[in-house]
């Protein structure tokens, strides 16, 4: 049985685990070590178990967590080369923590404990990736926050998976009459910023339409969106496209600062 658990997922902190057996692996850590280990014991999990932590980008609401972590448990960490290079930068790998690249231009699937994992790169305005992985019982899900655009290379990653986890990150009316200034307003909605629930939605549309079922929403901003909202827009889009959730599919809003439902793929 393969599943996706996310231990807390929003704008103050990412972390998944995507887990099959008694082996899993770690997708960012943008809290703490007490909360992240907190969540992992809630979900039945110790450290032990992992295979390696996942590593989409630098920024602060990813990483967080991750050196103090990487002291008490020396994981090997996974990444593109200018993540892993910010990362070694800002002494957030500890010294003799094991540090492996994963190229997201090759499009090659590396053994990751038994986990195929393979990088995509996605818009964002720092070097920042997402990932298709296989876990050891043949399933494959997908993983991307932290994207402005979806790209052809981000639609092929997502096309074909069981279960796709993707940014949800602001409603426009939101986040147009909110308290952000102009600047970070057109930071979020630029190119290279977050995808708004309408695009997510979309997108979710066409891939339902391919086949996938099962979908977890990501990333939601605790100023510019609200879980009900983002289920809300993805309800309307699918009801237009005549998909039913519930029926056709599976879609859950993670949650922002406790450990959401797994979801089995």
């Amino acid at each position: 049985m393969a599943e996706l658990i996310s231990l807390y997922s929003g704008s103050s902190g990412n972390c998944s685990v995507v887990r099959c057996g008694a082996g899993y692996l770690l997708v960012d850590m943008g809290k703490g070590v007490r909360v992240t280990t907190g969540a992992l014991r809630e979900a039945g999990l110790e450290a032990a178990g992992c295979g390696g932590i996942l590593v989409t980008h630098a920024h602060s609401d990813h990483v967080k967590g991750l050196s103090t972590f990487l002291k008490r448990h020396p994981l090997p960490v996974y990444g593109a080369e200018d993540t892993l290079a910010a990362l070694e930068d800002a002494n957030l790998l500890p010294a003799g923590c094991p540090v492996r690249v994963l190229d997201p231009a090759a499009g090659a699937e590396t053994d990751v404990a038994g986990f195929g994992v393979r990088a995509f790169p996605t818009s964002h305005d720092v070097p920042c990736v997402g990932y298709r992985i296989t876990t050891p019982d043949g399933k494959t899900m997908a993983i991307a926050t932290d994207l402005g655009t979806l790209t052809p290379a981000v639609h092929a990653a997502l096309s074909g998976c069981a279960l796709v986890a993707l940014e949800s990150n602001y409603d426009p009316y939101m986040l147009r009459n909110g308290p952000y200034p102009y600047y970070l307003r057109a930071r979020i909605e630029g190119p290279r910023g977050h995808l708004s629930n309408d695009e997510c939605s979309e997108k979710l549309l066409e891939l339902v339409q391919e086949g996938c079922e099962k979908f977890a929403l990501c990333h939601l901003s605790q100023e510019n969106n609200t879980p009900p909202l983002a289920l809300q827009t993805v309800f309307t889009t699918f009801g237009a496209g005549g998909v039913v959730p519930g029926r056709d599919c599976i879609v859950q809003a993670q949650r922002r600062s406790e450990v959401s439902p797994a979801l089995e793929f």
